[in-house]
């Protein structure tokens, strides 16, 4: 494993605080992959993912600058269950190879000590191939409810809605090599992603 740059695949539900753990990775010296961005990037015009969509979903899911109109792609698909796993068909696996790419002009530039890769759905998408540790982030719900009611001013139902329409923490754990719990100080946090970072990486 000399010179192998370990990659770690961060997952976790919504609130539970990804991009803290996140960030604080990046001050530890990892490289981040975020998923949401690589996806934004293979949605843009003209490439392969925005003809295979426009021929399936048809134009009216496009902006009139001919970028895809993600707003109106979504109510298409989250009315309708097997336009979204047509969608996902088309998405996940090419972005699985942009962050392959990623991946590898990071191990290339050798500068990093690790890669992380912060994905809501490595699970589901099947990414965990990418990833030498998959890491979950996890809170109690009580904190998820208040967390999002301050951040994003949701309703306690409109937040139980998004956990119970997400995979749930128990699948999510039986893929983790390293778990973060997240609902209680940020030093509490801090210290156990120290503690993994230096198991992963060597103190």
């Amino acid at each position: 494993m000399a010179g192998h740059i370990p990659v770690i695949g961060l997952t976790g539900g919504i609130g539970t605080g990804k991009s803290t753990v996140t960030q604080m990775l990046a001050k530890l010296g990892a490289a981040v992959i975020d998923a949401d961005k690589v996806g934004h990037e293979i949605y843009l015009p003209e490439l392969p993912a925005w003809h295979e969509i426009v021929d399936t979903f048809g134009a009216e899911v496009l902006n009139t600058d001919r970028t895809i109109n993600r707003q109106a792609l979504g109510k298409i698909v989250f009315a309708d269950p097997e336009g979204l796993r047509r969608l996902n068909r088309i998405v996940h696996p090419k972005m699985f190879d942009r962050m392959v790419e990623l991946i590898a002009e990071v191990r290339a530039q050798g500068r990093m000590k690790a890669v992380v890769v912060e994905a809501a759905v490595l699970i589901e998408a099947n990414w965990t191939p990418l990833v030498d540790q998959v890491w979950v982030v996890v809170a109690s719900e009580a904190v998820v409810v208040e967390r999002l009611a301050k951040q994003r001013h949701l309703s306690p139902e409109q937040v139980r809605t998004r956990i119970a329409a997400q995979l749930p923490d128990d699948e999510r754990l039986k893929h983790a090599q390293v778990v973060i719990r997240n609902d209680g100080s940020l030093e509490d946090v801090r210290d156990a992603v120290q503690r993994a970072w230096d198991q992963l990486c060597g103190a």
